[in-house]
């Protein structure tokens, strides 16, 4: 291991000795009862609020992902991907937040999303809280999943060592970490990971720019490429038949851009679908301490997400410029490195740990989420609220918590297990999941008085179905069944939930009542 190596290794000891820290100072508050851990007792202020959710996010692939999807194939495909994340993030914020805050206070004092979809409907036998404890088990998984696949190819690009060990080493790091803090450490680390990645991303765009020759260069030779400059074309990398990019004469080949028409757009634009649904961001909304405060939330979350995403897509196009036939980016999965190397190459090794701290705290702050989510959707809703009918104490479910956390991470570990993985592909699935399971009965539970539970269990069941089958048969067929499986699935869940909910009895007055009681109610 060379000096500048360990240079980058102890700053990003120092880092994580920081985060550690932070889940030792809030280990006894989060172990005093489970709302303390599972949502921290409602206190969130704006900022943490704002920058938890926003970074919670995010995760990895904002630093990894979504920059190695604009160096391999050009603007159009993380441009629109980006303008529908910053739509997304603005809308459910400013629509979903405040009436969920109020609505999860009144319904019983719900603390998981679980809790809040099965006390709506005053369920009794807890199939919607089942349902939803279920869903956000597989997919969550899978997020985990493309959590480890980051630290894993951070770790072995760093480090020259083995990918499944470092892995490894960054799961067992994520667990021992979520054991000890809960939610209020999540978050409040959260705060902190997503100051750390905004500055490394303007760190890291502006440096790149002035190394690549300005902007003036980086545009020039994005145009020099056949479709990479456009946002209505993309561009196609020449590879062998392992997925290798074709090098010639120093230059990497492209073949003809390919059309970027207008159900392509459609299908990037409808990300932004996916935040209705997403439990990380939904969970902030249900924990900030006052309705008033959502507002500066909200504008603190949008710019944040916006600067964030720009960042992360001109890096992809300036990687490009700096690295134009690089054998470490010469794959759709390498490519997910160009800001590792990028920041490798232009800083000085102490700070380039820091900032590529940015890229741990991108993950950490997710996958914390995920897996501290996940396990409540088992403890609160499955053991507590089915298999022990609400009698069991706080500790055991606690206990039950940690236990099924550790499950789901071996589970992580073993979809991540393949180090060819595609960060940006199993975020896209997940997140298309979570959008289309959850996103449509969450706005219909929050803005339609005549939804039912019949018409929520039916729309969550179409809607998680229809991603997997979408993505798994119909997909592979191309033209426009090529569209990103959350706008087809999340349509479906919208339509199954009217039809059904119409098709069937009424909610009781009681429900209805406390719809109305949530949407007039003054703070």
């Amino acid at each position: 291991m060379t000096a500048d190596t360990l240079k980058i290794l102890f700053a990003m000891i120092g880092y994580m000795l920081i985060v550690i820290c932070i889940g030792l100072f809030f280990a006894k508050r989060a172990q005093a009862n489970s709302e303390n851990y599972f949502l921290g007792g409602r206190s969130l202020g704006p900022w943490v609020a704002a920058m938890s959710a926003e970074a919670s996010d995010m995760s990895g692939w904002l630093l990894m992902g979504l920059p190695g999807v604009a160096y391999w194939c050009g603007v159009a495909d993380a441009a629109w991907t980006a303008v529908g994340l910053a739509l997304g993030t603005y809308i459910n914020w400013l629509i979903i937040a405040k009436r969920l805050r109020r609505y999860s206070s009144i319904s019983g004092d719900a603390i998981t999303v679980p809790d809040f979809l099965s006390n709506r409907f005053h369920e009794k036998n807890k199939v919607i809280l089942g349902l939803s404890a279920l869903f956000i088990l597989v997919f969550f998984t899978v997020y985990a999943a493309s959590c480890f696949v980051t630290c894993g190819k951070l770790f072995s690009t760093l480090f020259g060592a083995s990918y499944h060990s470092m892995m490894i080493a960054g799961a067992l790091f994520v667990v021992i970490y979520t054991f000890i803090g809960g939610f209020l450490a999540e978050s409040a680390s959260d705060f902190m990971q997503a100051v750390v990645m905004v500055v490394a991303l303007l760190t890291i765009l502006i440096l790149g720019t002035y190394s690549a020759g300005g902007i003036g260069a980086v545009i020039e030779n994005a145009k020099s490429i056949p479709g990479y400059f456009s946002l209505t074309s993309t561009a196609v990398p020449s590879t062998d038949a392992n997925g290798v990019q074709q090098i010639a004469n120093g230059a990497a080949m492209f073949g003809a851009a390919e059309k970027y028409d207008f159900w392509h757009i459609i299908s990037t634009l409808s990300w932004g679908l996916g935040y209705f649904g997403v439990p990380q961001v939904l969970l902030r909304f249900m924990a900030i301490r006052k309705e008033s405060e959502l507002k500066k939330s909200r504008r603190i979350a949008t710019v944040w997400c916006v600067i964030s995403l720009f960042c992360a897509v001109s890096i992809g196009l300036i990687g490009r410029a700096l690295f134009p036939a690089s054998e470490a980016l010469s794959t759709a999965s390498k490519a997910e490195n160009v800001f590792v190397e990028m920041s490798q190459a232009l800083l000085p090794a102490v700070m380039a740990g820091i900032v590529m701290a940015g890229i741990l705290a991108a993950t950490i702050s997710s996958s914390d989420s995920y897996l501290l989510i996940a396990a409540s959707a088992f403890s609160k809703n499955i053991y507590e609220g089915i298999i022990k009918k609400n009698n069991a104490d706080d500790k055991k479910v606690m206990n039950v918590s940690r236990i099924v956390l550790l499950l789901i991470a071996l589970a992580g570990l073993i979809i991540a297990w393949d180090e060819n993985s595609v960060i940006f592909t199993l975020v896209s699935f997940a997140w298309a999941g979570f959008g289309a399971t959850f996103g449509p009965v969450m706005l219909f539970s929050l803005f339609w008085k005549r939804i039912n539970r019949s018409g929520a269990i039916a729309g969550m069941i179409a809607g998680g179905l229809s991603v997997f089958i979408w993505k798994q048969f119909l997909k592979p067929l191309g033209g426009i069944w090529g569209i990103y499986e959350l706008f087809p699935a999340f349509i479906i869940s919208c339509i199954v939930i009217i039809v059904v909910s119409l098709c069937t009895k009424a909610p009781s007055e009681e429900i209805t009542d406390e719809f109305e009681l949530a949407a007039g109610k003054q703070q």
